[in-house]
């Protein structure tokens, strides 16, 4: 672990990029650990061994179910961000940060099937007014510029030939604050715009 700029920025370690991209989402607030992670696999799918949430060889590799069930014990939720929108739609005073699911560029990997392809998660978020990569196997924090420059790169970044998956993460609080305008709505309304406060309101689809 490192703090470049007062970044909280954990390196690579072993196969525990979800644990790393989870951490330096929440700049080391109340840290993950591995154990929790792996508790987390056991709660999920009760069985240590072969486990489907994780490396059979017990290194790491977490898959998608458990990061989106360690971000529910902070009070978050997570959005799966789908490709064909433009992520100019996305309202950033909104969101937390993103956790960003992309290939291994490892030798011969092109030559298996996607299903055994490494995988690496990652940590997107604001940091003092700019947008920085977290991601553990860099040597210390990327800037990305400001929300215009961050749309931009997402928008590079999730092109379909880059096979590379975005997810979105908001804390409970900012739910209740976007629903609370709008008391004299429909519940339904309602309903749709929260599901949907992560877009901004021209994109919502709210019935």
């Amino acid at each position: 672990m490192s703090v470049s700029c007062g970044i909280y920025h954990e390196r690579q370690s072993r196969q525990l990029c979800a644990l790393h991209a989870l951490n330096n989402l929440f700049q080391g607030r109340d840290p993950y650990t591995k154990s929790e992670l792996d508790e987390y696999c056991y709660i999920l799918t009760p069985r240590s061994w072969l486990n489907p949430h994780r490396s059979w060889f017990g290194w790491g590799n977490y898959d998608v179910n458990v990061l989106m069930y360690a971000l529910q014990q902070h009070h978050c939720e997570t959005v799966w961000f789908d490709r064909r929108r433009d992520p100019k739609c996305l309202d950033l005073g909104q969101i937390l940060g993103f956790i960003m699911n992309v290939p291994l560029r490892l030798p011969l990997t092109q030559l298996l099937p996607p299903a055994l392809r490494m995988r690496h998660w990652l940590a997107l978020r604001c940091i003092n007014g700019s947008y920085y990569n977290l991601d553990s196997k860099l040597r210390q924090p990327m800037c990305l510029g400001n929300e215009a420059e961050f749309v931009d790169y997402l928008r590079e970044q999730l092109q379909p030939h880059t096979d590379q998956e975005l997810f979105i993460v908001m804390t409970n609080d900012r739910a209740t604050s976007a629903e609370g305008d709008d008391a004299a709505t429909s519940e339904d309304s309602d309903q749709a715009g929260a599901n949907q406060r992560w877009l901004k309101p021209q994109f919502r689809n709210a019935k």
